[in-house]
């Protein structure tokens, strides 16, 4: 690099700053304000990505000053090390696809006169997520943390005219300050032990002794967890992606959500000192948890988006299961079976982030087309929009874990630190835990496999089911060809795995505790283990199969002996859209087989003139129970309003009363400091 990486990420920061005020400028001129804000923010992205390939290259962590105010000592720090590279990386390859998405995207319908707010606010979001992945100091990071939450909660109400947009937004914040306030406690109850606010001191491990480290664990994992969108503090998630415009939902699922990811990765597997078994523990389990409950929950969507919203949380499962594998390791000082659970993790980051994005650009592009996210309403999109279905069924297959795609080398990976974990280890509870996570894993992706056959059969195939369906259109070449470089990074991802692992291996040098297996092998076609026979794969000669079946299939079908083609028997009847399969009747066995999850409630009503026996109208409606809005936030909810509501008597609204209780707190306060002294 010609740069630095201070001067680099200065750079990168000056332009996100200089596009977001000429965005402003010229915001009268819609297509010039989109040209200008987000080509400038895939250039600044490209910047900062190039930083990242530098440092990890290298193998030298970066630290330094961005800005520094003398007068008040105040700066904003930042310290690039293997594991702030990698989340960039991951950040960089997501926006800039979505971008030049966005330029198409926000031209059409009532969202080309915000294209000024709405770009130079794109800016400034992708800006503080860079931050928050390289602040070397608390102070820093808590600042980018804000930013990033303000920022994301205002693109979230770009349609504020609507109360779905403002509720998703106001929810979002609500639940993203709580998460903030007790990432500030467990900074503070650092920084009093370490008597510093930088990074290298707050995380040098073990500052919190006893059970004060076990809460401050707490305070971290609750803190970043609701920013990832774990089970049960999953509630904004499902709400705030939907609501949002689509290039920002794909950037809340494929970015934003690891921010939390990273902070669990930096701070509680990593800067608190060796994690105990309980932590490992608490991570496996809420990450199973929220594997399985996110994908069952996705099952019984029928909005487009809001089921892959449900699709983040499962992903988010998965990576946590990883992630526990790995911490559980450290706990019993298996550094090997840790890079493998770390790695596995760090990988399914990025895969999430390529495939989902993928999806939900690809959803924007079937919302903008037929105008609602109801799957039910969709139906035969496949002819009308053939790049965009090819694009969803790369993503839909990704997702679902299916070999040569990167889903399945991430996921694959996940498997073996399970397996190694359980045979190589003499513990019971690993037996235990390793067991039955790999089961959690495994029925996560079956669910999720079923779920983008409904998902994509009931979508793309068959025939119109309304008149929005039956008049789509090809989204424009600006929106597809993203897409298509999403698609390109899902097949070579899962194709040249050990490109990957290298690069990770130098990711996880930087980390304590790790080191790479010995039997470890791979090149760039595989990847392997090192915990037996069976521990090697290569995707690509996988692949390689797969293309001479297709092209044999093809060959043979070209000359017509394979099959002839005639209509499809319906019984005797004309088939139409309303004797198609429905999203609802595909969910409904899983709702049944599932139904003490669900706690499903259904209304059946038959209309008829002249016998019940003949309706001419059968309504159905189904629905499952709400539990944790029902059961856990219903009455903590309740339960905050009533205290709220009692301390409405200190506002007496006399100025006496309240120069009262400033004397009374600067009276308890000199106590205080005389009683520590």
């Amino acid at each position: 690099m010609l740069l630095d990486s201070g001067s680099s990420l200065s750079l990168a920061f000056a332009l996100r700053i200089g596009v977001a005020a000429l965005a402003l400028l010229t915001a009268r001129r819609t297509l010039v304000c989109r040209l200008v804000a987000f080509i400038g923010s895939a250039a600044a992205s490209l910047v900062t990505a190039t930083t990242a390939a530098a440092m990890l290259q290298s193998g030298v962590s970066r630290h330094g000053e961005l800005l520094l105010h003398r007068a008040s000592q105040f700066s904003i720090t930042y310290s690039i090390d293997g594991l702030s590279a990698w989340f960039l990386i991951v950040l960089s390859t997501l926006a800039i696809p979505i971008a030049i998405f966005s330029i198409g995207y926000f031209g059409h319908g009532h969202f080309d006169r915000r294209s000024g707010f709405v770009g130079a606010i794109f800016n400034v979001l992708i800006g503080a997520v860079e931050l928050v992945f390289v602040a070397g100091d608390a102070m820093t990071f808590l600042f980018a943390w804000e930013l990033m939450t303000l920022t994301a909660a205002v693109l979230v109400a770009t349609q504020h005219e609507e109360q779905e947009s403002r509720r998703a937004a106001y929810l979002y914040l609500v639940m993203s300050h709580v998460g903030t306030g007790c990432l500030i406690a467990g900074f503070l109850v650092l920084a009093s032990a370490a008597g510093s606010l930088s990074f290298p001191a707050l995380l040098a491990g073990n500052l919190a002794p006893g059970v004060e480290r076990d809460a401050v664990f707490l305070l971290f994992f609750v803190g970043f967890g609701i920013k990832a969108g774990i089970i049960p503090l999953h509630v904004w998630l499902p709400e705030a992606h939907p609501a949002a415009p689509t290039s920002i939902s794909a950037l809340m699922s494929g970015v934003l959500l690891k921010a939390g990811i990273y902070g669990i990765t930096r701070v509680c597997a990593f800067g608190l000192g060796v994690p105990r078994l309980s932590w490992g523990v608490i991570v496996l389990f809420v990450g199973g948890l929220s594997a399985v409950l996110g994908v069952l929950y996705a099952l019984m969507q029928h909005d487009l988006k809001r089921l892959l919203a449900y699709h983040s949380v499962e992903n988010i499962g998965i990576i946590l299961l990883g992630l526990g594998a790995g911490m559980i390791a450290l706990a019993y000082g298996r550094s090997e079976l840790a890079w493998i659970g770390v790695a596995a993790s760090l990988y399914h980051v990025l895969n999430h982030a390529v495939f989902k994005g993928l999806l939900f650009l690809g959803a924007g592009d079937v919302v903008m087309a037929t105008g609602t996210r109801q799957i039910e309403q969709f139906g035969g999109l496949l002819r009308r929009m053939p790049w965009t279905g090819l694009f969803f069924l790369v993503g839909a297959m990704a997702i679902s874990g299916l070999p040569p795609l990167n889903g399945f080398a991430s996921e694959w990976l996940t498997f073996q630190a399970f397996l190694f974990g359980f045979r190589g280890s003499a513990e019971p509870v690993v037996h235990l835990l390793f067991s039955i996570g790999g089961a959690l894993l495994a029925l996560t992706t079956a669910l999720a496999a079923a779920c983008f056959v409904k998902a994509f059969g009931i979508t793309f195939l068959a025939l119109p089911r309304s008149d929005a369906a039956a008049g789509a259109h090809e989204a424009p070449r600006v929106m597809l060809i993203p897409q298509a470089m999403l698609a390109t990074l899902c097949l070579l991802l899962g194709l040249f795995p050990g490109v990957v692992l290298r690069v990770l291996d130098r990711v996880l040098t930087s980390l304590p505790g790790v080191q790479q297996p010995a039997a470890v092998a791979w090149d760039g076609l595989g990847m392997a283990s090192g915990g037996g026979v069976f521990d090697r794969i290569v995707p690509f000669v996988f692949a390689i199969a797969l293309a001479c079946g297709v092209a044999v299939l093809g060959a043979l079908a070209a000359r017509g002996g394979l099959a002839r083609r005639v209509p499809t028997w319906g019984c005797g009847g004309e088939l139409s859209a309303r004797t198609e399969y429905t999203a609802t009747a595909f969910s409904k066995p899983v709702m049944m087989i599932f139904r003490a999850v669900y706690r499903p409630t259904r209304q059946v009503e038959s209309l008829a003139e002249v016998s019940p026996y003949f309706p001419q109208k059968v309504h159905y409606h189904a629905e499952i129970e709400p539990t944790f809005e029902r059961y856990v936030y219903g009455p903590l909810l309740r339960a905050v309003l009533r205290g709220a509501k009692s301390l409405k008597v200190v506002q007496a609204g006399s100025l006496h009363a309240y120069l009262a209780y400033v004397i009374a707190l600067v009276v308890w306060l000199m106590l205080l400091v005389w009683w520590r002294s």
